[in-house]
């Protein structure tokens, strides 16, 4: 399984190196668009006799987009992070309530009206230890545990310049759990004791993006694999759900309000009991997040 965590990573580099190639002669090929934004949510309460305590929130997030075009070549390039902290006065520390690195290179070739011969390579883990809480003592999840690489070939749809969606019946997904204590327990789909899981099978990938009104920009990312070995017969009931949305409301060149969800549908997500020991997967279970912050923002496009 370690060669082929490294062929994953081979070519990732390989493919995403073909691809700068292939464009390092002409910058005007080229369209960026950067975001980022630091947020804050915060509650002070005196003598309140309805209830509650003094909270703090503090969010940063970014979101980079590299596009390159050639003639009847594409390549569309992602890398998405944020990470979210909060403090209430019952805590004895800051808490982590949000945490993503995600990172996307995809490369297209011209088929037919509308339609191009696609390749896709995509990452995903975050940054620090998760915990449930409250519970601050036994972490369920960490950088690269789980870490998750996507390869995808198939033919990417792209009507409009805002929206693509890639069908892909032939990719696989590698699941990295590289801590010992996590692989022991088996978590996130991995045989205990192992640190990677693999999976071959079919997966949809489709990303929207624009300006749905004058200064409100909306992101909405949503990921599909079913895997060819689990269930055949009943393949449909069996997606790996993650569907991400991210709404930037930018009151003027520098504030901004920023709205995020995430959902998730796994079956390999390990079930936590209230003892916060990991357990077997007891069948998928969605999973939903959703964060919202006042603050900062800076955004530009080329």
């Amino acid at each position: 399984m370690k060669q082929l965590s490294l062929l994953f990573f081979a070519s990732f580099i390989t493919i995403s190196a073909f691809a700068f190639q292939a464009g390092t002669d002409s910058i005007h090929h080229w369209k960026s668009k950067y975001e980022s934004a630091v947020g804050f949510t915060q509650t002070s309460l005196t003598n309140w006799a309805k209830g509650g305590e003094n909270s703090l929130s503090i969010k940063a997030m970014m979101n980079i987009f590299e596009d390159y075009t050639q003639g009847k070549f594409t390549w569309n390039n992602y890398l998405g992070a944020a990470y979210m902290v909060q403090k209430q006065q019952s805590f004895t520390h800051w808490r982590k309530a949000d945490d993503k690195i995600n990172v996307f290179t995809k490369a297209g070739l011209y088929a037919w009206k509308n339609w191009d011969y696609t390749g896709l390579l995509e990452f995903k883990s975050q940054f620090a230890k998760g915990y449930n809480y409250p519970n601050d003592s036994v972490y369920t999840s960490r950088f690269m545990s789980p870490g998750y690489f996507q390869l995808a070939i198939g033919l990417s749809y792209k009507p409009v310049d805002y929206f693509s969606v890639l069908l892909s019946p032939v990719g696989a997904r590698l699941t990295i759990v590289n801590d010992k204590s996590l692989s022991d327990a088996g978590a996130y789909g991995v045989e205990p004791g192992e640190t990677s899981l693999l999976q071959a099978g079919a997966s949809v990938n489709a990303i929207y993006k624009r300006d749905i009104v004058k200064n409100v920009n909306l992101m909405s990312k949503l990921d599909l694999f079913t895997d060819y070995s689990k269930h055949p017969e009943n393949i449909i009931n069996v997606w790996i759900v993650s569907w991400e949305n991210n709404l930037l409301l930018r009151v003027n060149k520098f504030i901004s309000v920023n709205v995020a969800t995430m959902l998730i549908y796994d079956d390999n997500i390990p079930y936590i009991d209230p003892k916060d020991e990991l357990k077997e997967p007891q069948g998928a279970r969605i999973q939903f997040m959703e964060t919202l912050s006042v603050g900062f923002a800076y955004s530009f496009t080329r």
